[in-house]
């Protein structure tokens, strides 16, 4: 086995990235100290980077954010969408600035040290995005060490031993211990985020949580629907228990294979019951196994709030948010499941909808955050459908 490539620790570097490969990137840490081993990926949002550290999706993930300017507008208590950051941490080309918006309360290295999460700035984030299209998504390590102290043959180690995301459930490390009805309505400049979740009257959304975004709920709530969010591991009783009008599937991380074994069972008893099911994400991949076909990792995935999606009922093209590193397979869908959406990206499944149930799913997302939103009308025709 090869040991790490040779590569003298430049002055003042305090932060670096071992990759399983036996590459060492050096850096300024900023953030936690420490070290944290998962896979590398890349991401191409010019926003939303509170946003993209918040998303479970992004669970055993180190984000390497291609545009160069991360952390200018601080951050600040609204911009979550979870109660705590899930990715292990970034990788930034610019060291982090004081901020500048009038929403910052708390500076990115602040936020990122109480948050425990590590970051890793001076580094060619696009060199190293080239090295993930080519090579794929790596196994890796990223270490924040103020006196520049490192043991890099251990990190080589402890990157070469990390057994990657394919096989692994992470939804269950992510998903809510209890059952808790959504209150909270999109955000608004000077409103915050209301209680429109609250009203009665709405048709009754009963969301399985396998690593969701909260922004998600805030669409359905803004299409008309009130909602009571379920852990992953809910069972069918359970989830009928509460009489709901339709289900929804949220994103999550990992290997939707693995968390399958125990999702797909619930969803194939959701389908018979006829109610409209909608899923986004893992969601999306989780429905596609529910029916039969079958997911694959891909080789670098797709990471960003610019990827075009062509709709095939009419040739109109979505630019949309993603984030996933599986993708159903077309060519394993039953004969009663329709694919909808195409990535112009590399041509892989986007989206399909069943025909002899009133079910369907994309592989993006519609609510953004960050991202356009050009999707939301998935949101309205699910709670269309409700109705």
């Amino acid at each position: 086995m090869a040991e790490a490539k040779p590569m003298s620790m430049p002055h003042g570097a305090t932060g670096v990235l071992v990759l399983a490969s036996g590459d060492v990137v050096w850096g300024r840490g900023f953030g936690a100290e420490g070290q944290a081993v998962g896979e590398v990926c890349f991401h191409t949002a010019m926003t939303g980077y509170q946003e993209i550290m918040t998303d479970p999706s992004f669970a055993g993930q180190i984000i390497n954010f291609t545009f160069p300017h991360i952390g200018n507008v601080g951050a600040n208590p609204d911009d979550f969408e979870a109660d705590t950051p899930h990715a292990l941490g970034m990788i930034v080309r610019e060291d982090v600035t004081e901020p500048s918006n009038f929403r910052s309360n708390e500076h990115l290295d602040a936020w990122m040290k109480k948050h425990e999460r590590i970051g890793l700035a001076g580094i060619d984030t696009r060199a190293l995005t080239r090295r993930i299209r080519t090579g794929g998504a790596p196994n890796g390590v990223i270490a924040h060490s103020p006196t520049g102290a490192f043991d890099i043959p251990l990190l080589l180690q402890m990157a070469r031993e990390w057994p990657g995301l394919e096989g692994m459930d992470l939804a269950i490390t992510v998903t809510v211990e209890t059952h808790y009805g959504w209150e909270g309505g999109v955000w608004r400049l000077g409103f915050g985020y209301g209680d429109e979740g609250a009203e009665d009257g709405r048709p009754h959304v009963v969301a399985i949580d396998y690593g969701s975004k909260r922004n998600i709920f805030r669409n359905l709530v803004k299409a008309g629907a009130k909602v009571t969010v379920l852990p992953a591991t809910a069972t069918f009783e359970q989830v009928m228990s509460f009489a709901p009008d339709g289900f929804f599937l949220s994103n999550g991380p990992g290997d939707p294979a693995a968390t399958a074994e125990y999702a797909v069972p619930v969803i194939r008893e959701l389908l018979e019951t006829g109610k409209p099911l909608f899923g986004i994400c893992l969601g999306h991949q989780l429905l596609g196994l529910a029916v039969g076909a079958q997911t694959t990792k891909m080789f670098q995935g797709h990471r960003g709030a610019n990827h075009p999606v062509k709709r095939l009922s009419d040739g109109a093209v979505e630019i949309t948010s993603m984030n996933h590193g599986f993708a159903v397979e077309r060519e394993t869908l039953p004969a009663n499941a329709r694919e909808t959406h195409v990535s112009l990206f590399d041509g892989s499944n986007a989206g399909i909808e069943l025909t002899d149930k009133p079910a369907f799913s994309v592989q993006y997302h519609p609510e953004a955050s960050p991202g356009p939103q050009d999707s939301f009308y998935l949101f309205e025709r699910f709670v269309g459908m409700l109705r």
